[in-house]
C-alpha cells in the first residue's frame, strides 16, 4: 500500500519541464520488468566513449561525458522524459511550491526549438503577450537551436526585475517578433470565482497544484453564498491550463461527480502502473448544469477533469479540441541528487478513451474567427502534443473522432466570445433541467 501511494503521489500530468515545474518527488516506484543487458550495444557505447576519449581534439571531463550520455538516451524517448541534474531536481522541487522566480510559461520541445504550450494566467509572459503554440527561437542573444528544456530553464531564470528579450516565431506573423518579459517572482493563484448574472458560477483553474482542490470547494461554497443559495448552474474554465499534480486534477472532478465514480485509471509496464482513481465525496453541486471550457492550451490533468466530466455526462464540454497529452510522468529519484523524469504510463477517461496524441473533442465546438485591423483571421490554431517530435502514438485502435455541434461566431479582437457562448448554452441546460424536473412534479 505505502509503494503504491508513492507512486501516486509521483505521478505527473503537467507538460514537459519548462519554466513552472509541477512535479513532485517521492521515493523511486519499484518495477518488476526485468529484461537482460544488450551486451554487444553496451561495448558499442564504451568503444565509442574510449575513442571520444583518446582522439577528442581537447581532454574532455568524464562527467560530462556520462551525463551527456545519459540526457541523450532519456531525450531520445518522447517530449515528457528527462534527466534532472541537481540544479534542475532542485527548480523541481522549488516549483512545486507554487512560488517562483521566471516567466510563467508552459513549455515543450519541439524541432530543437522550444514551443510555448500556454502562459500562465497573470505572470509576467502573460501580461506581454506570449501566446500559446508561439515557437521560441532565441532567449536574448541564444539561440535555442538544440537546447534541453532544463538548458533554456536555466537562462529563462534570473533575477527579478531583468528583463529576457524572447525571440518568437508566431503563425500570423510574417517575421519573428521580440517579446520583452521582466522576471518576477511566480505566485500562482490557481483558482478564481465570480458570479456572471447573478445566479451563474464561474470558476477559472489556471493550473493544478497541491491546493487546487481545497480551492475549488472553497470557489463552490463562496459562488453559493454570493448567489444566496440561488446558484443555477457553474462554467469551469480550463482554457490554456497546461496540468499539473495527478491530485489536483482527481481532487477537482471529485467535487463534481458521486462517490464512486471512475475518474481516470493509469496503464503502463510496470505492475505499480497500474491505477485506478475513484470519487469518494457527493456531487457538491447535486446535479447543478456544468459547462467545461477547453482548447488546444488543456492539456493533461486539464483533461482528465473534461474527459472524466464529459464520459458521465455531468457537464457539457465546450471550446475546441484539447491538448492532447495523455501519459504520465514519475519523478525517480538517483543517487547525489539527481533524477529521471520517465513517462511510465498513459491514462484514460472513465470510458476507456486514451487522450494521448488524440485530445479531447468538446461536445460543442466553437469556432472563432477574429477580426483585427479589418481583416478576419482564425483564432482556434494550437501547437498540440501530436505536434511534438518524438511524442507517444495514441495505442488505442479507436481514438476520440466525436463529431458534435459545431458554431461559427466572429469576435473583435480581445473579446471572449467563447465564454458567451458558454453563457448561452448554460442557460438552455438550466431551461431543459428545470422542464424536466417540472414534467416529473
Amino acid at each position: 500500500m505505502k509503494d503504491i501511494k508513492n507512486m501516486m503521489m509521483a505521478m505527473v500530468l503537467g507538460l514537459s519541464l519548462g519554466v513552472t515545474l509541477t512535479l513532485s518527488y517521492p521515493a523511486v516506484a519499484k518495477s518488476e520488468i526485468e529484461e537482460p543487458l544488450p551486451l554487444a550495444d553496451i561495448r558499442l557505447f564504451t568503444d565509442v566513449y574510449a575513442r571520444v576519449k583518446r582522439n577528442y581534439v581537447e581532454t574532455v571531463d568524464d562527467q560530462k561525458l556520462i551525463e551527456g550520455a545519459i540526457r541523450g538516451m532519456i531525450a531520445s524517448l518522447d517530449p515528457h522524459s528527462s534527466f534532472l541534474g541537481e540544479e534542475e531536481f532542485r527548480e523541481l522541487k522549488i516549483g512545486t511550491s507554487g512560488e517562483f522566480g521566471g516567466l510563467g510559461i508552459e513549455v515543450g520541445l519541439d524541432g530543437g526549438f522550444i514551443r510555448v504550450i500556454a502562459p500562465i494566467d497573470d505572470t509576467p509572459a502573460y501580461r506581454a503577450g506570449v501566446k500559446a503554440g508561439d515557437l521560441i527561437i532565441q532567449l536574448g542573444d541564444v539561440s535555442v537551436k538544440g537546447m534541453s528544456l532544463s538548458e533554456a530553464v536555466k537562462v529563462m531564470r534570473g533575477a527579478t526585475g531583468t528583463t529576457l528579450i524572447l525571440k518568437v516565431v508566431r503563425e500570423d506573423e510574417a517575421a519573428p517578433i521580440n517579446i520583452p518579459v521582466m522576471r518576477d517572482v511566480i505566485r500562482i493563484k490557481s483558482v478564481r470565482n465570480k458570479l456572471l448574472d447573478d445566479d451563474i458560477g464561474y470558476i477559472r483553474v489556471s493550473s493544478f497544484q497541491s491546493k487546487t482542490t481545497r480551492n475549488i470547494f472553497n470557489a463552490v461554497d463562496s459562488l453559493l453564498a454570493k448567489s444566496g443559495d440561488n446558484l443555477r448552474g457553474v462554467i469551469l474554465d480550463l482554457r490554456n491550463n497546461p496540468g499539473g499534480v495527478l491530485t489536483g486534477a482527481v481532487g477537482v472532478s471529485d467535487v463534481f461527480l458521486n462517490d464512486g465514480e471512475l475518474i481516470v485509471y493509469t496503464e503502463g509496464r510496470a505492475a505499480d502502473a497500474a491505477l485506478k482513481y475513484t470519487a469518494g465525496t457527493p456531487d457538491k453541486l447535486k446535479g447543478l448544469p456544468i459547462v467545461v471550457l477547453i482548447n488546444g492550451g488543456s492539456a493533461s490533468a486539464s483533461e482528465i477533469v473534461a474527459g472524466a466530466l464529459q464520459d458521465h455526462k455531468r457537464a457539457t464540454v465546450v471550446g475546441s479540441k484539447s491538448f492532447g497529452k495523455g501519459s504520465v510522468q514519475t519523478v525517480l529519484p538517483l543517487q547525489e541528487n539527481a533524477a529521471l523524469k520517465l513517462t511510465t504510463a498513459r491514462y484514460f477517461t472513465p470510458l476507456g478513451r486514451s487522450i494521448q496524441a488524440s485530445g479531447i473533442t468538446p461536445d460543442i465546438t466553437i469556432k472563432v474567427k477574429r477580426s483585427v485591423s479589418g481583416d478576419v483571421k482564425k483564432a482556434n490554431n494550437f501547437m498540440r502534443e501530436a505536434d511534438l517530435e518524438g511524442h507517444l502514438e495514441n495505442n488505442k485502435e479507436a481514438s476520440q473522432e466525436e463529431t458534435g455541434r459545431v458554431i461559427s461566431v466572429k469576435a473583435k479582437e480581445d473579446e471572449d466570445v467563447v465564454l458567451d457562448s458558454a453563457l448561452s448554452i448554460i442557460e438552455k441546460l438550466i431551461t431543459t433541467a428545470t422542464n424536466r424536473k417540472e414534467n416529473k412534479g
